[in-house]
């Protein structure tokens, strides 16, 4: 096999590669007397039929399979052999394939940059930490208790906002019934905001035995065709008011939620604040770190992968275009001003996730099956009561296991890097802790705009 390299521009190479006739012809041969040997042929004995006759009958559909196996083979020796780590699949353009011929063909690959060593000691991030106190804990606590709240029948009360109501009604549109729109026995709590608005507000102040006429207009975008933008009369019969009968924040309803006393409670619930505390602590740090990984990596990017990213990125903003639902930053931009950002988190992101895998193959970081069963078994606690499905779900599509890995080993290689540079602590409030010091709003309310997978791949901030 010859090997020339034609070019060599930043991370792209590009080769012609000749596979000479007689190893085609080998290969071609062999595959056939392999079939020979199998196959009936009227008059011949198997693996007695002549070559000539093998190839009549079979040479076509063998000398596709024999090149599409030379190509692979060739190619990927050629990467073995150069020592190259190519970013992605190569492009392989056939230039000369005839019978008794040499196989030519041209192969051009990207290839992942020489990422340099990090100098994590000259790293320094600081962890913003805040322990839950004695105010939270008791708001946690009266939040318990609103929970458990129970609702008791009280004759001759005015429903009002909080109270549970028992209603029956029937809905019409234009004089006529709709379907779903006939309802008995239905316990609507005013004010919790869970049924159609300004529906709860027109009970309010009625008493068990009334009746009410209820008007309400619907949303533009109701899934319901026949109800979409119209006006909707409900004849409503009040049948119950329900008063809500307050929990005492003490032993008893600690000893409800499963533990021995309050003091036990009030400790399993600080544990709980100091938990999420320490999530949001652990984002702002990991972006943080990115933030000065990304100011340190300095290298080419291949622009296969960059495209792939951009191309993900940029259907996510299409759609959420179509759908007007835009960030609020986005929407007086213009649609080059649009890709031009975009185009930097995309290149942003690469680069990080090109520097994170370097670091972690560097690092000997790996992903175990240990984690990836951890990952499952979170996953599926995320779905109370079908843990078996999503564990046959996972068995079923090992792709989806796969998928596990990149975030995990992304982590991982987060927490090793953590471990090499300096962290500087510094105790906040909860206010600032929540606090985006980039978007001064909270951390929840940040949306990554794409899931982060495979090493050219990381969930940096925007």
């Amino acid at each position: 096999m010859q090997v020339t390299e034609t070019s060599a521009e930043g991370l792209k190479r590009e080769y012609t590669v000749v596979v000479p006739a007689t190893d085609i012809e080998s290969k071609l041969v062999t595959r056939l007397n392999q079939i020979g040997s199998s196959v009936k042929i009227p008059g011949f004995r198997p693996g007695k039929a002549p070559m000539a006759l093998l190839k009549k009958r079979y040479g076509n559909a063998v000398k596709g399979e024999v090149l599409e196996q030379t190509l692979q083979d060739s190619w990927q020796k050629t990467i073995e052999d150069k020592g190259l780590r190519p970013a992605g699949q190569p492009r392989i353009e056939i230039v000369k394939f005839e019978d008794g011929a040499d196989l030519e063909y041209k192969l051009a690959v990207e290839l992942l940059p020489e990422i340099k060593a990090v100098e994590f000691s000259k790293i320094e991030v600081e962890r913003r930490v805040s322990k839950a106190s004695d105010e939270q804990v008791n708001e946690a606590l009266q939040r318990m208790a609103e929970q458990r709240r129970t609702f008791a029948t009280e004759e001759g009360r005015e429903a009002s906002t909080g109270d549970v109501v028992v209603i029956d009604f029937n809905g019409t549109v234009d004089g006529e019934p709709f379907s779903g729109g006939q309802v008995n026995d239905f316990q609507l709590e005013l004010g919790a905001g869970m049924f159609l608005p300004g529906f709860d507000e027109q009970i309010v102040g009625a008493r068990a035995s009334e009746s009410r006429a209820v008007t309400v207009k619907m949303g533009d975008d109701h899934p319901n065709d026949a109800l979409r933008g119209k006006e909707v009369a409900f004849d409503v019969s009040v049948k119950e008011v329900k008063a809500p009968k307050a929990v005492a924040v003490d032993d008893a309803m600690a000893q409800a939620a499963g533990v021995e006393n309050l003091e036990a409670l009030k400790k399993l619930v600080r544990e709980q604040i100091d938990r999420e505390h320490s999530q949001v602590s652990r984002a702002f740090l990991k972006r943080a770190l990115l933030d000065r990984l990304a100011d340190l990596a300095d290298f080419a990017l291949p622009g296969g992968i960059v495209d792939q990213e951009f191309e993900t990125i940029w259907n996510q903003v299409t759609e959420a275009r179509e759908k007007g639902q835009l960030d609020e930053d986005d929407k007086d931009k213009s649609e080059d001003e649009l890709k031009a950002r975009y185009r930097e988190i995309a290149e942003r992101r690469v680069r990080l996730g090109l520097l994170l895998s370097e670091i972690g193959r560097v690092n000997n970081i790996r992903v175990s099956q240990d984690d990836v069963n951890r990952a499952m078994s979170q996953e599926a606690a995320r779905f109370p009561g079908q843990e078996a499905k999503i564990y046959e779900y996972f068995q079923k599509n090992p792709q989806a296991a796969q998928e596990l890995q990149a975030p995990i080993f992304e982590e991982k290689v987060v927490d090793f890097i953590i471990e090499m540079v300096k962290v500087t602590e510094r105790e906040v409030s909860v206010e600032e802790l929540y606090r985006d010091p980039d978007e001064e709003k909270p951390a929840a309310e940040e949306k990554p705009v794409t899931k982060g997978r495979s090493h050219a791949k990381t969930s940096a901030k925007k």
